[in-house]
């Protein structure tokens, strides 16, 4: 039995209501209103319940347990939050439990009274809990509309949570959303390989002197480069040596730190070189000044796509980095990176922005993401195989993304709309 499992009898009064509640010291209860759920870590458990019993009406908040026992464990007795508790809820009533006053505690027992049909199907979802999801007999069951509505909610809870590092950085600067994206973006095209350096390549530089040299491409590989510790190298090529010098003018004019991490080469693809990476994020500055309002303005893939459509210098045709040559290859960015940007960069601070405008419009931003083909991981996979989706999109792979592990992974059914549908049937 699991303390989360008498919340959500109380919540939902999954009691059987067929003979009049009594509380343990043979007291009439009749409950008028079950409260609010307290979902943060502290004090009691549900605010503002309010319940009748005998001839008294209390008001007040209520305390749920495994065992009344748990009350002394927990040292309620001393918390002065508990005072206020009119009804303690309990699965076993173990000991009397009195307020600090000594007056003895209104207790009611659940496991007599719980409602039979819950509890049965509450022990069949997490009675032995699945090594892949605990609903897996059932996921095919569902009906589409309540698919869809708890995966847009849990795509929403997705966006909240990928919106915090944009939430830090526009505390650091002022709300400068230009230099927000720089950050953002320089951090999502280190991919989780690099991401952490180029953040603090991003960091280093910051957007103003980005914003002074976008005319240049020079001007800008050189930064991004000398920056992200590559021009410390010893080159007899005639652009290398071009980007070492203009590089030292623009450290000294702007105080440039070099980045303290240098990114990682190790087990990348020659397409994901870091060098290559930088490359690219010089030629987006150089082609879009404005880069934000761009983004911003942009409701459909092929104006992000657009906006990404880049031609490299000739040095990075036969070059993936700086030390060695290659096969001539023009190394634009792919769609499949483009549409990696637009999950974690573009459509986060699509939906940061618009809410501290307040204009928030889903619509267009989940009309973007279903454009965009599903991810396919094995976690993904596991819902895939369970019930087919023909027109899966990023939308739907990135809300089941965060399903399974906000969810699955923690046992946290009585949390998931569809566990809590299946507790309740």
């Amino acid at each position: 039995m699991h303390e989360d499992f008498l919340h959500h009898i109380w919540k939902y009064q999954k009691i059987d209501t067929s003979n009049p509640l009594k509380t343990s010291l043979n007291q009439e209860l009749l409950i008028l209103d079950s409260g609010q759920h307290n979902t943060s870590n502290s004090g009691p458990d549900f605010f503002n319940a309010k319940v009748k019993i005998d001839a008294q009406v209390w008001a007040g908040t209520i305390e749920i347990h495994i065992k009344s026992s748990d009350w002394y464990a927990h040292q309620h007795e001393k918390d002065k939050n508990y005072d206020n508790v009119i009804l303690h809820v309990v699965w076993e009533d173990d000991v009397e439990v009195f307020r600090t006053h000594q007056q003895p505690l209104p207790c009611l027992e659940l496991k007599s009274i719980v409602n039979q049909h819950t509890l049965e199907n509450y022990n069949a979802l997490l009675g032995l809990p699945s090594k892949r999801i605990n609903c897996e007999k059932h996921f095919i069951e569902f009906d589409d509309f309540t698919i869809e509505n708890w995966l847009e909610r849990l795509y929403i809870e997705r966006l909240e949570e990928k919106t915090s590092l944009i939430s830090y950085l526009l505390k650091q600067n002022n709300s400068n959303w230009e230099d927000v994206l720089f950050k953002l973006l320089c951090k999502n095209f280190g991919l989780n390989k690099n991401g952490e350096s180029f953040l603090d390549i991003a960091t280093q530089i910051g957007y103003k002197v980005i914003s002074k040299h976008q005319h240049s491409i020079l001007d800008l590989e050189s930064i991004f480069l000398g920056t992200g510790n590559f021009l410390d190298i010893n080159s007899d090529d005639h652009y290398v040596l071009k980007l070492k010098s203009n590089y030292q003018y623009l450290k000294h004019k702007y105080q440039l730190k070099p980045s303290n991490f240098k990114p990682d080469f190790f087990r990348l693809r020659p397409d994901n070189f870091p060098t290559l990476r930088l490359a690219q994020l010089s030629k987006i500055y150089n082609k879009t000044p404005q880069l934000f309002q761009k983004l911003i303005s942009a409701t459909s893939k092929t104006e992000i796509y657009e906006i990404f459509k880049i031609e490299l210098s000739e040095f990075w045709t036969t070059h993936y980095s700086l030390t060695k040559k290659s096969t001539p290859k023009k190394k634009g960015i792919s769609q499949s990176f483009i549409d990696l940007l637009i999950i974690n960069t573009i459509i986060p601070i699509k939906f940061q922005y618009q809410k501290q405008i307040g204009e928030m419009d889903f619509e267009s931003m989940f009309a973007i993401l279903y454009e965009l083909k599903p991810e396919q991981n094995s976690k993904v996979n596991i819902f895939e195989n369970l019930r087919p989706n023909t027109n899966a999109s990023a939308f739907h792979s990135q809300a089941l993304l965060h399903l399974k592990s906000e969810y699955c992974n923690k046992n946290y059914c009585l949390k998931c709309h569809l566990g809590r549908k299946l507790i309740n049937k």
